[in-house]
């Protein structure tokens, strides 16, 4: 076993004790994420939403009801993980494509709860890792234009349809050292569905582990 997946495998651990039997559970996606859906049999939910069509056939195979977000109101916990993180709890997410239905049920969510291995953090957002957008098909060349005069390189995700029917645009060297204020600009181009920065609604709280254990960070 790796020493990055035996982090993931402690973060997930160390998010149990945020979930309560009764509950009706936001569940992300990603690899942590699959630990922790691993770890769910023990306790007695009600339910969980899911934030992908991957996430729900996991959990349905272990005998989790999954429950749709118009009905099952505001959450108690929601749970992921990121693609990057910084010292704000602001995150990049979407390498998975799910940006979209992740950052809904963030949203509706009244605790966000982010686990990451200790590879995923950073002190500014964007330089190593593209920003995921989820774009409308026929608006695709549309936006990569505008992405492109805003200094971005965006790169189309072939053979990647979203949950939505979307296509991506990973978009590299954006400058997001304001990512609230680049959050809301890139959702402000025509034709774009949602965008993978995180920082409107960071986390919570972020579990963060390493070789010598899990760091729990709040915003």
């Amino acid at each position: 076993m790796s020493d990055q997946h035996a982090q993931k495998q402690a973060a997930a651990q160390a998010a149990l004790q945020y979930i309560e039997d009764d509950m009706i559970l936001g569940v992300g996606t990603g690899s942590t994420v699959n630990c922790l859906i691993e770890l769910l049999p023990k306790f007695r939910l009600k339910g969980a939403v899911a934030s992908s069509q991957v996430t729900e056939d996991k959990l349905k195979a272990l005998g989790i009801d999954v429950v749709d977000l118009n009905f099952a109101g505001t959450l108690d916990v929601y749970i992921d993980g990121a693609d990057e993180v910084n010292a704000h709890l602001q995150l990049i997410k979407g390498g998975g494509g799910a940006l979209t239905r992740e950052k809904i049920v963030a949203a509706a969510s009244n605790k966000f709860i982010c686990m990451v291995d200790e590879s995923k953090t950073v002190e500014i957002l964007g330089r190593a890792f593209p920003v995921p957008i989820e774009v409308l098909p026929q608006a695709r060349s549309y936006v990569a234009r505008q992405l492109a005069q805003m200094g971005g390189e965006p790169v189309y995700r072939e053979d990647f349809v979203t949950d939505y029917g979307n296509v991506i645009l990973d978009t590299y060297d954006l400058d997001v050292s304001e990512p609230i204020k680049l959050e809301a600009k890139l959702n402000n181009i025509v034709g774009v569905v949602c965008n993978g920065i995180f920082a409107a609604n960071q986390a919570d709280v972020l579990l963060k582990a390493s070789s010598s254990g899990v760091e729990t960070l709040l915003r």
